[in-house]
């Protein structure tokens, strides 16, 4: 199904419950597990998002199946594989075609360099992998810094099983760092230390502590209702469940916000978003090697209203649920915009005017592109093929988009 959106007005009050936030989700799910796994007794973990990648993590957790399709969703195929490679539970992990052309050899190398056996089934590097056995051999490893800090996480929370326990060195530059120091917090939250010094993190064998949690909603969510005000003429936008000092990295929106004419004010249970005169960037360049998630929502942001970007820091879009780079450059062209590619991770994009595009955007099987060009309907009307996706991560989406918009279903 598609949809066709379009807005009879772009001024506008409306209160929005967004989803729970995806990552600290499956976080404490993969905790909870090693905790129960250690102690036999469960954490009370509570608000847990109900998008389908998340549904998937407590799916395969809690079955006793040798073969655990995680579907698309890359955070729960990196988990689990430490975590079944740990706790020595052998396993046969796939998913969509799409997460077989993900590569997890980093991971993989990793897990056995301390110690696990790992087989690929078909091709070396990538998705199916079956997991044999572990007996820990070596302590002491590295890994890079600058690929998926999902791979530092998932080795992180399995470390304070290893009996040795592990010293984790990060070569190159690290990227996606508050990712990191969200797994770091939230492992914390459940009792184990972890030290991290210079680019080596040290995890000493512990115990998890059952514990609740409560789990925030999701910034990344947010960035869609940002880029929402940012186009709007008037608004007066609540979010809730949001916090001012979050884990989440993707809260540097309420900053990045600012250089589109966003003001974010935090209340008791969320943020209230309004319009501003926006802010000069102090170049024309915005770095998305930490929160790599919002990187579409603005590339189209910027496009939409003029701005002269340079999007830099895009290694890890190549290999998300599609080539979102490319994916981006496509969907641009269909406004109109010319987004080019300076080097190997930078995006360009000169001001230019935005067109009546020629056909309904393409999403890819991408939720963050269903999400990110959304926003375009407050500019002129356009449709969205195969509207489904936001399941991976907000299933209420255009329901939420309702209040503000006219949507159609149709065929296509």
């Amino acid at each position: 199904m598609a949809v066709q959106l379009s807005t009879l007005q772009t001024s506008f009050s409306v209160a929005v419950a967004l989803p729970s936030s995806k990552s600290e989700s499956n976080r404490v799910l993969l905790i909870d597990a090693l905790c129960k796994h250690q102690t036999q007794q469960n954490c009370q973990l509570q608000n847990l998002s109900a998008a389908r990648d998340t549904q998937t993590m407590q799916r395969l957790l809690a079955t006793a199946d040798t073969t655990l399709d995680v579907i698309d969703a890359g955070t729960t195929m990196r988990f689990l594989t430490a975590f079944c490679a740990i706790t020595n539970r052998k396993a046969t992990l796939t998913g969509t075609a799409r997460m077989c052309e993900r590569p997890i050899a980093l991971l993989v190398e990793a897990l056995q360099a301390l110690g696990a056996t790992i087989n690929y089934e078909q091709k070396q590097g990538f998705p199916p992998i079956e997991i044999v056995g572990f007996l820990q051999k070596q302590a002491a490893i590295s890994i890079r810094g600058d690929v998926s800090s999902q791979y530092i996480s998932a080795l992180l929370m399995v470390a304070p099983l290893l009996p040795d326990g592990l010293r984790l060195t990060l070569t190159g530059e690290v990227h996606s760092r508050p990712y990191i120091e969200m797994t770091i917090t939230l492992m914390q939250q459940f009792g184990v230390e972890v030290q991290w010094q210079d680019q080596t993190l040290y995890v000493a064998p512990q115990i998890y502590k059952p514990t609740t949690y409560w789990v925030e909603s999701d910034w990344s969510a947010a960035s869609y209702w940002y880029a929402i005000a940012a186009l709007a003429t008037d608004c007066n936008i609540f979010l809730e469940g949001l916090k001012p000092q979050s884990l989440q990295g993707d809260s540097v929106v309420v900053e990045i916000g600012e250089y589109f004419g966003v003001k974010s004010e935090f209340k008791t249970n969320g943020v209230q978003l309004s319009k501003m005169q926006p802010k000069s960037l102090p170049s024309a360049t915005l770095d998305w090697s930490h929160c790599p998630d919002l990187a579409q929502t603005f590339a189209v942001l910027a496009a939409a209203t003029g701005k002269e970007l340079y999007l830099t820091g895009l290694q890890s879009l190549r290999i998300k649920e599609t080539d979102r780079i490319a994916a981006l450059q496509n969907e641009l062209q269909n406004f109109g915009i010319q987004a080019v590619v300076k080097q190997e991770n930078t995006l360009y994009i000169a001001p230019q005017n935005l067109q009546k595009p020629l056909q309904p955007v393409q999403t890819y099987k991408d939720h963050r592109m269903a999400m990110a060009f959304a926003p375009l309907a407050l500019c002129l009307p356009i449709t969205i093929a195969n509207e489904e996706v936001v399941e991976k991560s907000y299933p209420h989406f255009w329901k939420d988009l309702e209040k503000i918009m006219k949507i159609l279903n149709f065929e296509c």
